[in-house]
């Protein structure tokens, strides 16, 4: 109960601040970009609004209060004593303010058109349904079982860790649950939020799929609001989400073409649960759907893209009708001196471009303040967003009025971002390089090519017909959304390229606005014939991801999923007898009883630290040093000098080939604390603050 008063306070606190900073929030829904009238709800906009501002606000809060108190044995019970009632504080006070004593009109929730409200409606049911889905069968709770989801199971290791570090332990300062006793290099905030609410009593379940599905949700109508903005259509919005939840690939056709002569093809399609695959790694499920199971704060960091692009386009369409409007006469051009009125024109943009006080000058400080600042609070919470993001402002700030609004914004995301960095990581966050080609097989231009037209199947070229449709800003805007894939195929900022792939999706979802567009103006013609294209269009756009929608589906059954008890012995042994302070000596561990305790692994499956930047062929060295020490001294000496409060002695290390274990000198050395099952498959734990001889 208390988890959802902390959820309900999320929205409660994101409204109390859009009242100060974005007092006429809603009447961005009254008109499109063009400054044609639209109807749209305003609560489509309102609410995924005040909850991602009052998420980022809130949990920040409660972040910093615990680590503030981090030298308490539960740092999460003061954090939450303090930050929730002054927040339900801070709302009551602003609402009594702002409503009660000012007594300001009504607040609008829907909007006049009944059809269009009932179309939103539909629209929200149905992306509310898909986000249940997807985040229910690869994450749940039955008869006393935690069941993870094979898609997920790899990613959720570390986060599943994260959760409990945070609900069962204290893990303040922070540190990866798979390389314990140094400093935090993942995004981790949303693990956070999860962690604190299973922590205020919601069951792992929901403190992890609500706050997902609130995101997706927010995320899909954030972009709907964006595509009817842009398009001033609520069919392309539709199609927009829809783009949005199924790819563009050409690998479901590639499949088929590729099963034998005479193979039942349904039957095929139902029998399969793999991820059909025809680039490097799409067969992880790396671009479809199941991205959003297994890494849940993306759907966070797309709806801040979404939101704080609805919010400062504006600037660019302003700058592009000032253009329009500087443009000489078409006759000017049947002149003699064409050459002259052309050099002229060009000057008269540059004019209105670069020297003019509209072009520059700040008109609402209040704006980029609160944008820079949402920007900066997501660093920790999915820092890729926000780099996408920065990349997506730079092309729009280049032609782009008040431009001084988006250095605002720049500076003040970039500093807390260096803040967070360097409170959080010791040394280099990232190490950029130049790297061309991204993962394609064959890193030239023309392999590049031959690799996106497998990945994004037709999805380039109705995007080349959009480029010849499109004038103007709509060009431009083409062009800016493209940015961050450009940076996904030049850029590398890890030492996994593969994470670049988040990259190509936030320009393929944007991208996917002007899809929608080309595919709208098929279907609203007379003619059957080009209307039937355009439903032709939307299979070629959507097959692909529709597949991997049902292949998702198929691989998270209950028989497949990775299966943890709650209550098992081991896991609540960790529990009540360890905190976040106490490094775990394991076998590489991905998910199992011992991650679900919250213990912090001195070196779990090296996949993950290695993937987020850290040595661990050093620490991979220590493990086996450890476990195949000969005498008590060796061993005590190693434990010492590597932190280890506990090592763990199961199944795994017995039939590992990674070292030969020597259990026998590790029973002689420490005292054996908690030990369950037999023979072979006992796991046992040892107390090095116990050794057996000095």
């Amino acid at each position: 109960m208390i988890g959802l008063l902390y959820i309900f306070l999320c929205f409660t606190v994101g409204w109390a601040i859009c009242a100060y900073a974005f007092p006429n929030l809603s009447m961005v829904v009254e008109k499109d970009y063009a400054k044609r009238k639209i109807s749209i709800s305003p609560y489509l906009l309102l609410l995924p609004t005040w909850y991602v501002i009052g998420t980022l606000t809130i949990t920040w809060a409660t972040y910093l209060t615990a680590y503030l108190f981090r030298a308490a044995v539960e740092p999460l019970f003061y954090a939450n004593i303090i930050v929730m009632p002054l927040a339900f504080l801070a709302s009551a006070f602003i609402f009594y303010r702002r409503i009660l004593m000012d007594k300001q009109k009504k607040l609008v929730i829907f909007c006049n058109d009944k059809k269009v409200i009932q179309i939103e409606f539909l629209l929200l049911a149905a992306i509310t349904l898909l986000a249940c889905i997807l985040m229910w069968t690869t994450f749940f709770v039955k008869a006393g079982n935690l069941y993870v989801g094979v898609s997920v199971f790899s990613d959720f290791s570390p986060h599943v860790g994260m959760i409990r570090s945070f609900s069962y332990g204290n893990n303040f300062p922070t540190t990866y649950p798979h390389y314990a006793g140094e400093d935090i290099r993942y995004h981790f905030m949303f693990q956070f939020l999860a962690g604190n609410l299973e922590y205020l009593g919601l069951r792992i379940d929901y403190a992890f799929n609500i706050p997902s599905i609130i995101s997706f949700v927010s995320a899909f109508l954030l972009l709907y609001l964006l595509a009817v903005k842009i398009t001033g259509k609520i069919g392309a919005g539709i199609l927009a989400c829809l783009f949005f939840a199924f790819r563009s690939s050409k690998t479901l056709f590639t499949y088929l073409s590729g099963l034998p002569k005479g193979t039942n093809i349904m039957e095929a399609l139902m029998s399969n649960t793999d991820f059909i695959s025809d680039t490097p790694n799409e067969d992880w499920g790396l671009w479809n759907l199941n991205v959003y199971c297994n890494q849940r704060h993306l759907a966070l960091g797309l709806a801040v893209i979404f939101l704080v692009l609805i919010l400062l386009l504006p600037r660019l369409y302003e700058m592009f009708e000032d253009l329009k409007q500087s443009n000489f006469n078409k006759t000017d051009q049947k002149k003699k001196n064409y050459h002259k009125t052309f050099l002229k024109k060009v000057a008269e943009r540059l004019k209105v471009i670069f020297f003019t006080a509209d072009g520059w000058l700040v008109k609402d400080l209040k704006m980029p303040i609160a944008v820079g600042v949402l920007l900066g609070s997501m660093s920790f919470f999915h820092g890729s967003a926000v780099i996408g993001c920065l990349m997506v402002l730079f092309v729009m700030a280049l032609l782009s009025k008040r431009r001084l609004e988006y250095l605002i914004i720049a500076v003040i995301t970039i500093s807390m971002s260096f803040i967070q960095t360097h409170f959080f990581i010791h040394g280099a966050a990232v190490s950029t390089q130049f790297l061309f080609g991204f993962i394609a097989e064959n890193k030239t231009l023309f392999g590049v090519a031959s690799y996106l037209g497998r990945l994004l199947g037709i999805l380039p070229f109705v995007l080349l017909v959009a480029f010849c449709l499109e004038k103007g800003v709509g060009r431009y805007l083409l062009l800016a959304f493209t940015a961050p894939l450009i940076f996904a195929f030049c850029i590398s900022m890890t030492i996994d390229v593969t994470v670049n792939h988040k990259y190509i999706m936030m320009s393929c979802i944007l991208l996917g606005i002007f899809a929608a567009t080309v595919v709208m103006q098929l279907l609203e013609r007379r003619d059957i014939i080009l209307r039937l294209v355009g439903v032709f269009l939307i299979i070629l756009l959507t097959a692909t991801g529709i597949y991997d929608f049902v292949t998702v589906l198929a691989k998270n059954t209950p028989e497949s999923a990775i299966v943890l008890k709650l209550e098992d012995p081991i896991t609540k042994w960790i529990d009540e007898n360890s905190d976040s302070r106490d490094i775990f000596l394991t076998y590489r561990y991905t998910i199992n009883q011992v991650v679900l305790g919250g213990a912090m692994l001195y070196e779990g499956h090296p996949y993950y630290p290695w993937s987020a930047g850290y040595d661990t062929d050093k620490r991979t060295a220590r493990v086996k040093e450890m476990y195949e020490a000969q005498s008590p001294s060796e061993l005590m000496t190693l434990v010492k000098e590597n932190n280890i409060r506990f090592i763990i002695v199961d199944r795994d290390n017995r039939v590992t080939e990674d070292y030969n274990l020597n259990e026998e000198n590790i029973r002689a050395t420490y005292e054996c604390v908690k030990w369950e099952g037999e023979g072979e498959w006992m796991t046992s734990i040892y107390d090095t603050k116990k050794p057996l001889s000095r």
